[in-house]
């Protein structure tokens, strides 16, 4: 399975910055097809940044999406609008949109959902808070963010999930998650995912860690147990930071 490396760019850049960021990633891998590169830019610079990775083997993604294809519904996005733009991928029920905006799990639930239906790549975000980790709760949190995906979905939509395991704690506080803690928490999705979807979809499910992923870490971080990849925040924005990330990749 290849190692997938997504940069979540938040509500970070404008034009100049998002087109010379894009720049430096394809010319650090955009040519190189051991990985898949991600690059979700907020959405006014999708375009742009659509412009410089085409042709390059580095993939276009949205920060979120609406669970509606069209309609009234001012200031949203829907899964078909990024589509158009050149978006492969979709980050849904990040962290900050959970915990800063509200969205629930139903919610998120019906997105992801609709997103699959669009034909999107979904990179669905889970995880526990602090408070829920020193309660000793996080499986069972990841359990209730997970259960209801699958529900009226197609199996071969489904082969277009991927998993994002990036504990609400380490967002951005440059606190890590342990090796343990990490390996421990992916192993629970993938036996969660054999046991309501098939051994296949099990086996072939891409389950990344994201949670302040760096340079100096994510070497570490991408040769556990498990973990398929990283969704990297803050990191991400930093061409030198995420060269190194991007060259830190095993293969397969």
């Amino acid at each position: 399975m290849k190692k997938i490396l997504a940069g979540n760019w938040k509500m970070y850049a404008n034009q100049v910055t998002a087109v010379t960021l894009a720049r430096s990633v394809v010319e650090t891998a955009g040519q190189d097809d051991r990985i898949t590169v991600i690059l979700c830019p907020p959405f006014p610079y999708l375009v742009k940044v659509a412009e410089v990775l085409r042709g390059s083997t580095v993939l276009l993604g949205g920060q979120n999406s609406y669970v509606e294809k069209e309609g009234a519904f001012t200031g949203e996005v829907s899964a078909a609008m990024l589509a158009d733009v050149g978006c492969q991928y979709v980050i849904l029920g990040h962290s900050e949109r959970r915990h800063k905006i509200g969205e629930g799990n139903d919610l998120i639930f019906r997105k992801v959902r609709s997103a699959l239906e669009a034909g999107l790549r979904v990179i669905l975000c889970i995880g526990e808070t602090l408070e829920e980790r020193n309660g000793g709760k996080t499986l069972d949190v990841l359990k209730t963010q997970l259960v209801g995906v699958a529900v009226g979905v197609a199996k071969e939509d489904l082969q277009r999930l991927v998993i994002a395991y990036e504990p609400v704690w380490a967002i951005g506080t440059n606190v890590t998650a342990t090796e343990h803690q990490i390996e421990e928490a992916h192993g629970f999705v993938r036996d969660l995912a054999r046991m309501h979807s098939g051994e296949e979809f099990g086996r072939s499910l891409p389950i990344l860690y994201g949670g302040s992923v760096n340079a100096a870490n994510a070497a570490t971080i991408l040769r556990l147990r498990g973990v398929n990849g990283v969704l990297v925040g803050r990191a991400s924005l930093d061409a030198n930071d995420f060269r190194t990330i991007i060259r830190a990749a095993p293969e397969g």
